[in-house]
């Protein structure tokens, strides 16, 4: 759908304005951002955002029992509509097997109209948690988060949505008028009309968050802090070390993480250049090559279908992270069933190099992974990732919005409904691109996104051509 759930989100951050306001990516994750709900981070990579997953929890599930817990505040409703619509007529002469003409009409309306209330805990109402005790139990995943020096968040501001609706996206073709079809004794004239209807929907329901605010947590001491403003750089378990109850071997973090945490920091900008993500992406399309051929097509076969429902993605990703590798249905559980045999090198880390490529996809908005699964059916991988890189490398560097022109000799391969594929992948990393025209305009807000996009395809076509 031209406007998913994603979409939305990011187009009510855009309306709503608000500082610091982050959207949710996925429709299966939206009633996880919740007032309280913790959220982590990982270190992911150079260029890449961290992304927020909620772990489970609420922060009044993992402090002490029986105190005061402050009241949120709740807005008004806020509604939001945002509804396009278009209509193209064009009469077409047919002429190749037979003579005549047809007037064609394409129609599609698509958008949302939804009502949201935000409720919020000011500041001053979050004082009355701060050096709040933990439970004298530790959860599990505190202890996996301290090992993988990962860093906590706590919901303190969340948009919700008060009544349940459904995103709508309708399209029309109507062709009529008529044809002269050439035979052996006489020309035969028809006349007629024909029409298609499509319509699809996707229900959002009441009390979906489509967008929030967050704060970060910092636990010394077995108390917990809350960080106020998001300019306080510290960490969430800073000089802390596990509870030796806690520890397992499924703490053990893989080599991305301990390799790539310390680079791209503010503190480095001088990381911050196109050869440096090349770089990256090198070491990991190698490691994969370095698979056997067998591995390499199953691990394909299965995230097609996967990148169609990020649910599964999400689902695999967290069962490698938490190294519950037991009985999973459908594609992810065919990945699990590689990871067991442990049919690799033995310098590669198979589990963590499969959960590295699940984050980068994890990233990506639903209709980028869905357009992804079109490019991987189409064969489209190998010119999409040239084309971006094209873009990528000339103009890593720019802080500002240039013009620059996409290469002709790359767009030639991708015709038709390949070409219209790659332009969408390209618009939804927020470059402003044109069906059947070459210029563009380089966004800095785009740069991370297509570093994104440049690795998903570069994994993606190491596994094509295995």
């Amino acid at each position: 759908m031209p406007h998913s759930f994603d979409w939305i989100c990011k187009d009510v951050v855009k309306r709503l304005r608000g500082k610091d306001l982050n959207p949710v990516k996925g429709l299966t994750d939206a009633m996880k951002f919740r007032q309280f709900e913790i959220l982590q981070t990982d270190p992911q990579s150079l260029y890449l955002d961290s992304e927020d997953t909620p772990v489970g929890y609420s922060l009044l599930e993992i402090l002490e029992p029986n105190f005061p817990v402050p009241e949120p505040e709740v807005s008004a409703p806020i509604p939001l509509k945002h509804t396009v619509s278009w209509k193209l007529k064009s009469n077409v002469g047919v002429n190749a097997i037979a003579e005549g003409s047809v007037s064609a009409e394409f129609v599609q309306s698509c958008g949302y109209d939804i009502e949201v209330q935000c409720t919020s805990i000011p500041d001053s109402k979050l004082k009355s948690l701060q050096n709040r005790k933990l439970l004298d139990q530790e959860l599990s995943f505190v202890n996996d988060c301290r090992m993988g020096r990962k860093e906590l968040y706590v919901v303190t501001e969340a948009f919700e949505v008060i009544k349940g609706t459904e995103l709508e996206d309708s399209s029309s073709v109507d062709l009529s008028g008529k044809v002269g079809i050439p035979h052996k004794i006489v020309k035969v004239q028809a006349q007629g009309q024909w029409q298609r209807k499509r319509t699809d929907s996707v229900p959002i329901p009441k009390g979906a968050v489509v967008a929030y605010k967050k704060k970060q947590l910092v636990i010394e001491n077995d108390t917990i802090a809350i960080l106020f403003s998001a300019k306080t750089k510290k960490k969430t378990f800073l000089g802390m070390l596990p509870r030796l109850s806690c520890l397992s071997p499924a703490s053990e973090m893989g080599w991305w993480i301990n390799y790539i945490s310390p680079i791209g920091t503010i503190e480095e900008p001088f990381h911050l250049d196109f050869q440096c993500l090349q770089d990256e992406v090198f070491r990991t399309t190698r490691e994969l090559s370095m698979l056997s051929k067998d591995v390499q097509d199953v691990v394909f076969s299965s995230l097609l279908p996967m990148l169609r429902d990020r649910k599964i993605l999400y689902d695999l990703m967290n069962t490698l992270k938490l190294d519950q590798l037991g009985h999973m249905d459908g594609p992810g559980g065919v990945i699990l069933d590689v990871v067991q045999q442990d049919s690799r090198p033995p310098w590669i880390d198979l589990k963590n190099l499969i959960l590295y490529l699940l984050k980068i996809l994890m990233v990506l908005s639903d209709t980028q992974l869905s357009l992804l699964a079109q490019s991987m059916e189409k064969r489209l991988l190998f010119q999409q990732r040239e084309l971006v890189k094209s873009i990528l490398q000339p103009n890593f560097k720019y802080p500002w919005n240039i013009p620059f022109t996409l290469q002709p000799q790359l767009l030639g391969p991708l015709q038709g409904e390949g070409l219209a594929i790659t332009y969408e992948l390209l618009k939804e990393c927020g470059l402003k691109t044109e069906l059947n025209n070459p210029r563009s305009t380089w966004d800095l807000e785009a740069k991370r996104p297509l570093s994104v996009l440049y690795g998903s395809l570069s994994f993606l076509q190491q596994l094509v051509e295995s």
